[in-house]
């Protein structure tokens, strides 16, 4: 059953699209890591190691709803058996599954913001041959620096996503911080990718950052300093996570990627 994080009239629901082991040795997706945060990450998120020493991580989307009107959701999982994720990702997600158990067609949700466009964030956003969006009634949220980029982080984004997103007439391109409620905010965070961003809902002092790939495992909170062999650009994943995290401290954040989908920020970093 989905979990849920209740702040005033919002209601935030995680959705575990699926779950397996990283494609490769998690040392090597964190170099720089010691045997202490190692051991630190472990004891903080023990879920997120295997017996042998694997990295084992969900794929989680999350969905913003107020009371029981249109919903609006963050990132959109692994996907389908045919999604480009399925080169490395445990697919088929079971993202049609967690939408109904959480109450929510998918004519439901009035906004997809895609935090990046990495293939385990895009899955059930287009489907089908010829592609069409899965979400009939959204718009889907990029920032414009991580269009401009498609096409070297992915040479199928342009023709397998953004085409029948901008034919449906269901693109939203937007630049930089942008409120899209009084209560939710896009917060850009490049680095990861060049137009990655995260949301902020905030409702009275209660505050939901919901990350994206700003960090992607326990050890990031450990040190976060700390790069991911994955960024585009480590010098500016490693300048977002810390201006966030410490600006937004205190704050709950809800993660794709940590075992636990909503965890305490650690306080602001050094």
């Amino acid at each position: 059953m989905p979990l849920n994080r209740t702040l005033g009239s919002i209601t935030v629901t995680t959705l575990t699209d699926g779950e397996g082991a990283f494609f490769q040795p998690r040392t090597e997706a964190f170099p720089q890591a010691t045997a202490a945060q190692w051991a630190e990450a472990d004891r903080r998120d023990p879920g997120s190691v295997t017996a042998d020493g694997r990295w084992w991580l969900p794929f989680r989307s999350f969905a913003i709803r107020v009371n029981d009107g249109p919903v609006t959701l963050v990132d959109a999982g692994i996907g389908p058996t045919d999604a480009p994720a399925a080169s490395w990702a445990p697919v088929p997600g079971r993202m049609p599954a967690e939408l109904a158990a959480a109450g929510i067609d998918p004519a439901d949700v009035d906004t997809v913001i895609l935090t990046h466009l990495h293939t385990d964030h895009i899955g059930w956003a287009v489907t089908g041959r010829p592609g069409r969006p899965y979400f009939p009634n959204a718009s889907y949220l990029v920032q414009r620096a991580e269009i401009d980029a498609a096409e070297t982080l992915n040479p199928w984004l342009p023709a397998g996503l953004i085409a029948p997103l901008r034919t449906a007439g269901q693109l939203r391109v937007v630049d930089g911080e942008t409120a899209l409620t009084p209560a939710v905010r896009l917060l850009p965070t490049p680095g990861h990718t060049p137009g990655h961003q995260s949301v902020l809902v905030t409702v009275a002092d209660d505050r939901v950052l919901l990350t994206g790939d700003l960090l992607v495992h326990m050890v990031q909170l450990v040190d976060s300093d700390l790069a991911y062999a994955h960024e585009v650009d480590p010098d500016a994943a490693r300048a977002s996570r810390l201006l966030t995290l410490r600006t937004h401290s205190p704050t709950l954040l809800a993660t794709p990627h940590l075992s636990t989908p909503f965890t305490p920020s650690p306080g602001p970093p050094g």
